[in-house]
């Protein structure tokens, strides 16, 4: 079936030409409202994502996603291999969120939140406006032969772009490896550490080429959150949107002419500048509808704005608004697809901050050894050996650690030392005997509680499988 003639845009995207090769979009320098709340808030976001490595809270790192020894951080919360389930919940947690975010405001989350945003248009595009100019003059320097006026420029350029990206990839790596661990790197020398300095290149030239090459290309073919949004939006959700009944009325669109009485013609409040076009980061009409290359950036709002302004029409003509707004004139309302998000959100959150209040500073595992039975002592004393790990998930040593059985009359004994310490932030593992009366044991496959004791003070608790015979009375 043939597309129709105005449904045609959609069967390409605004990056690759009618040869399939890429077609590089020159997006004109945004002003406006919107724009200067997006820079206060893309300057605090990046604040934070510089700062947040470094701030320490009760001495764990604010944010900290170690896969390699799979320890995280989340807003201080230090979350171990064992703690793998409350990390889930909290992953689960922003799914949730970003779901909720985009059914009641389309991808907003793209346009002024996503660091990938973030950082090409308020950081590498900047530079390029600084050196190159803006979209006419980046343009005519594109067209133009390899004088020396365009190799100072282009290489003044991919210099500044390849130590903004150095730079980038040394903070993804303190959230990776820890602030702590960057830093002893920095100071210790990259000699001393090159495997480390390789993956430090590799993560820079990934950054190099997507901000300075892939761009926009990302948000439009690598990440799923925009194929997400597809599923997601409805005719209820707010979006960046162009009021085609505003806009086109019953003549449509049409170029503006002084002194002309649009209304009395029937022509639309549109007067086709394309400036709506001319600033869009990823190249398409807002005037075509919804579209999967929209990351409701609002340059299109400020530009139109704008224009308005100058003929004296009202502004708004694109602006924050649903469909159904559009169509109907229906203002927004949480509707029971939102309260169904935001119930589930809710008892998320609830169950998380109660396992959070739940969760022991230590966590102690006490295991019976593999392969082996009991040993019968004398006096009729039984005798099983066990292995244990403590884990100190604070940053203060434990000190004076020791067992004792909470459950039974008995004797634990540590093989290698009485009382040990629990280095900050790591664990110790060792072996022990728990020996137990014959006569104390009423089965052949007892549950034991072992108290994990720092000093007189009882940490931890732990239980473990205890065998003996058969016949005890």
């Amino acid at each position: 079936m043939e597309t129709p003639e105005n449904e045609k845009f959609r069967d390409s995207i605004g990056t690759i030409n009618q040869e399939g090769k890429r077609s590089w979009i020159f997006p004109k320098k945004p002003d406006g409202k919107y724009y200067k709340y997006r820079t206060w808030v893309s300057y605090g976001l990046l604040l934070f994502l510089f700062a947040a490595p470094f701030v320490k809270i009760n001495g764990n790192q604010f944010l900290m996603f170690n896969v390699l020894e799979r320890r995280f951080n989340i807003f201080g919360f230090p979350f171990w291999p064992q703690d793998f389930h409350l990390f889930v919940i909290s992953m689960i947690i922003g799914v949730v969120f970003i779901i909720l975010f985009t059914v009641a405001f389309g991808r907003i989350f793209c346009g002024w939140i996503c660091p990938q945003t973030i950082f090409l248009e308020m950081v590498f595009r900047r530079i390029e406006y600084w050196i190159e100019g803006d979209r006419g003059k980046q343009i005519r320097l594109a067209k133009q032969a390899w004088n020396a006026e365009k190799i100072r420029k282009r290489v003044l350029k991919w210099f500044i772009f390849f130590i903004i990206s150095f730079l980038i990839a040394n903070i993804f790596l303190a959230y990776l490896i820890g602030s702590d661990e960057l830093i002893s790197y920095i100071t210790e020398g990259p000699g001393a550490h090159t495997s480390t300095l390789i993956s430090l290149l590799i993560f820079t030239g990934v950054f190099y080429f997507i901000f300075a090459w892939f761009r926009e290309q990302v948000c439009i073919i690598a990440c799923p959150y925009g194929r997400l949004q597809g599923v997601l939006l409805d005719k209820k959700s707010i979006v960046v949107a162009y009021d085609y009944k505003r806009g086109e009325k019953e003549e449509g669109r049409a170029k503006f002419r002084k002194n002309e009485n649009r209304a009395a013609t029937g022509k639309g409040d549109c007067i086709d500048c394309s400036q709506c076009v001319q600033v869009c980061p990823t190249g398409i009409d807002i005037r075509n509808g919804t579209q999967l290359e929209c990351v409701n950036c609002t340059a299109c709002i400020d530009a139109c704005d704008a224009m308005m302004e100058k003929v004296d029409l009202p502004k708004g003509l694109i602006r924050y608004a649903s469909e159904e707004n559009i169509a109907e004139k229906k203002k927004f309302t949480f509707n029971p697809r939102l309260k169904a998000y935001t119930a589930v959100l809710v008892i998320l959150i609830g169950v998380l901050t109660g396992m959070l209040f739940l969760r022991n500073d230590v966590e102690a595992t006490v295991l019976r050894l593999p392969g082996q039975l009991y040993e019968k002592k004398g006096n009729n004393v039984i005798r099983n050996v066990y292995t244990f790990k403590l884990v100190n998930k604070t940053v203060e040593p434990i000190e004076d650690v020791h067992f004792k059985l909470i459950s039974h009359s008995g004797k634990i004994e540590l093989v290698t030392h009485e009382n040990f310490e629990v280095p900050k932030q790591g664990l110790s593992e060792g072996t022990l005997f728990i020996d137990i009366s014959q006569a104390a044991l009423e089965s052949d496959k007892e549950r034991l509680k072992i108290g994990v004791y720092s000093g007189e003070k009882l940490i931890e608790t732990a239980k473990a499988a205890f065998l003996g015979p058969r016949s005890f009375r």
